[in-house]
C-alpha cells in the first residue's frame, strides 16, 4: 500500500491512495480462510470445501469488501501517523472506477481540509466584569401585581362588556346554515381579548350585554387544523347570559397560600429568588458574551473554508426564513449568503472551533445524567409523546450533538471564567438591560 501526498496548500489536502492487486488478493485469501472452516456445501464436509471453490462463489464479493477496508484502514492509518483532523468528511474517488477490472490496482484519491492547529490562549491576561444585580422593591411588587392579575376573580358587572371581561354565553356555529361538529357549547366562559377564538370573533363581542343575542360572523384560517373548518365562513348563534369584570385578587396571605407559600412575605422571598435567578443568568449571557468577542479578538488562525461556507450557508436560509414566516417547507429561491452572513460565520467556526479545542485538552466531557436532563427537558415541550421524542432522540445522532453541544460549551465557558480575571460590579436592573440591549444590537 502507497500513500503520495498531492496537495498540501494552507488547510487543504489532498492524497493518492494505491494498493496493490497483490495485497487485494491476499486480503480475499485471509478472509477465505477464516471463513473456511464454517462453510457447507454440497458434495463437501463442513470445513472441507476446496479454496478454489470458495474463491469462485464468494471472491467477487469478498473483493468488494477487502477493497473498502483496505482503503479505510489506509486512511486511518493516515490520520494517526499525521495527527490530521479533517472538518468535513473527506472526499475519496476511485481512479478509472468504470474501467476497473479485477487483477488491477486500486487507486483512491482523497482530499479534506485539515483543522487548524489552534494555540489555547493565556487567559491571564484576560478580564471580565460581572453584573450583581439584586431584585429592588419595585420588581417585586410588580411581579406580585402580575400573580393577583393571573388569579383575578370574575364579578358580574351591569353594562356593556369591555376587553378584558368575561363573557358566558350559548352559541351554535353554522357553515351555509348547517351546523358543524364542535361548534356548540352552552355557558361557555370566554374572556375578551385572550385570543381564544377565532380571529375576529372576540372583537365582535365587545358590546354586548347580558341577556343580548348576537350573530358572529368570521372566517376560519386557511391553516385551520380542521380541514373541513379551514378557509370556511361561519356564523355564530351567541346568546349572551352574562358579563362579568375583572377583579384582581387581593395581594394578601391567602394569594400566597394560593402560589404554594406559607404567608406573603414567603411568596416575596420567593419572587426575590426567582428574580435574581433571571437576573444571574442574564449576566452571565452577558460576561459570556464579552468572553468570546476578547476570544474572537485576541485568536487567530486558520479557518477550513468548507465550514465558513456551509455555516453561511445555515445562517442565510435561517435569516430568510424569518423574514418570509409564510414559507414553512425549503421550496424556494437559492439563498445567496452575503458578506455580512460569511462574516458571521468566521466568528461562529472560528469560537467554536476555539471553545472545541480548549475543552478537548481540558478532558470537557458531557456525562450521561447531563444528557438525559437535556432531552428531558427538550421532551417537555411534547406534551403526551414524551417517550416518543427520547425514541427518537436515541436513534438519531444529529439530534443527540445537537442537545449535547450546548451543554459542553456552556462547561468549557464556565471552565474558562474560572482561569480569567473576573470583577464584580453592584448594578440595577436597568443597567442590565442595557447591557443585553448592546448584546442584541451587535448581533
Amino acid at each position: 500500500m502507497q500513500v503520495t501526498e498531492t496537495l498540501n496548500e494552507g488547510l487543504k489536502r489532498g492524497y493518492k491512495i494505491t494498493v496493490s492487486a497483490g495485497e487485494l488478493d491476499a486480503k480475499v485469501n485471509e478472509k477465505l480462510e477464516e471463513a473456511q472452516p464454517e462453510v457447507e456445501m454440497k458434495g463437501f464436509r463442513k470445513g472441507k470445501v476446496p479454496m478454489a471453490m470458495l474463491k469462485k462463489q464468494f471472491g467477487q464479493r469478498l473483493l468488494g469488501e477487502a477493497m473498502q477496508e483496505s482503503v479505510d484502514g489506509a486512511m486511518q492509518q493516515h490520520f494517526d501517523e499525521t495527527g490530521d483532523r479533517p472538518a468535513m468528511q473527506p472526499k475519496v474517488e476511485l481512479q478509472n472506477g468504470e474501467g476497473w477490472k479485477e487483477g488491477d490496482d486500486v487507486v483512491v484519491e482523497m482530499s479534506y481540509e485539515a483543522l487548524p492547529q489552534i494555540d489555547t490562549p493565556d487567559f491571564s491576561g484576560f478580564t471580565l466584569e460581572k453584573l450583581a444585580v439584586k431584585a429592588d422593591e419595585a420588581a417585586v411588587t410588580e411581579a406580585l401585581e402580575n400573580l393577583a392579575k393571573q388569579a383575578q376573580s370574575f364579578t358580574a358587572k351591569d353594562g356593556a362588556a369591555e376587553d378584558g371581561d368575561q363573557v358566558v354565553f350559548d352559541f351554535t356555529g353554522r357553515i351555509d346554515g348547517e351546523a358543524f361538529e364542535g361548534g356548540a357549547a352552552t355557558d361557555f366562559p370566554l374572556v375578551l381579548g385572550s385570543g381564544q377564538f377565532i380571529p375576529g370573533f372576540e372583537e365582535q363581542m365587545i358590546g354586548v350585554k347580558a341577556g343580548e343575542s348576537r350573530d358572529v360572523t368570521v372566517t376560519f384560517p386557511a391553516d385551520y387544523g380542521a380541514e373541513n373548518l379551514a378557509g370556511k365562513e361561519a356564523v355564530f348563534e351567541c346568546t349572551v347570559k352574562e358579563v362579568k369584570a375583572p377583579q384582581a385578587a387581593a395581594i394578601d396571605d391567602e394569594m400566597a397560600k394560593g402560589y404554594g407559600a406559607e404567608d406573603l412575605e414567603g411568596l416575596k422571598s420567593q419572587i426575590r429568588e426567582r428574580l435574581e435567578a433571571e437576573y444571574a443568568q442574564a449576566a452571565r449571557a452577558v460576561m459570556k458574551r464579552a468572553l468570546l468577542d476578547q476570544l474572537d479578538e485576541k485568536v487567530d488562525f486558520d479557518l477550513p473554508p468548507s465550514l465558513v461556507d456551509a455555516e453561511a450557508a445555515q445562517i442565510a436560509h435561517q435569516l430568510w426564513h424569518e423574514e418570509h414566516p409564510e414559507v414553512q417547507g425549503h421550496d424556494h429561491p437559492e439563498i445567496e449568503p452575503t458578506d455580512e452572513h460569511r462574516k458571521l460565520a468566521a466568528r461562529r467556526v472560528k469560537l467554536g472551533l476555539l471553545l472545541a479545542e480548549i475543552g478537548r485538552a481540558e478532558e470537557v466531557e458531557v456525562s450521561d445524567s447531563e444528557m438525559t436532563q437535556a432531552v428531558m427537558n427538550q421532551a417537555r415541550q411534547y406534551p403526551g409523546q414524551e417517550r416518543q421524542f427520547f425514541e427518537f432522540v436515541q436513534q438519531n445522532p444529529q439530534m443527540q450533538q445537537q442537545l449535547r453541544a450546548p451543554i459542553f460549551e456552556d462547561k468549557v465557558v464556565d471552565l474558562i471564567f474560572g482561569k480569567v480575571t473576573v470583577k464584580e460590579r453592584e448594578a440595577s436592573k436597568d443597567d442590565l438591560q442595557k447591557a443585553i440591549d448592546a448584546m442584541d444590537d451587535e448581533g
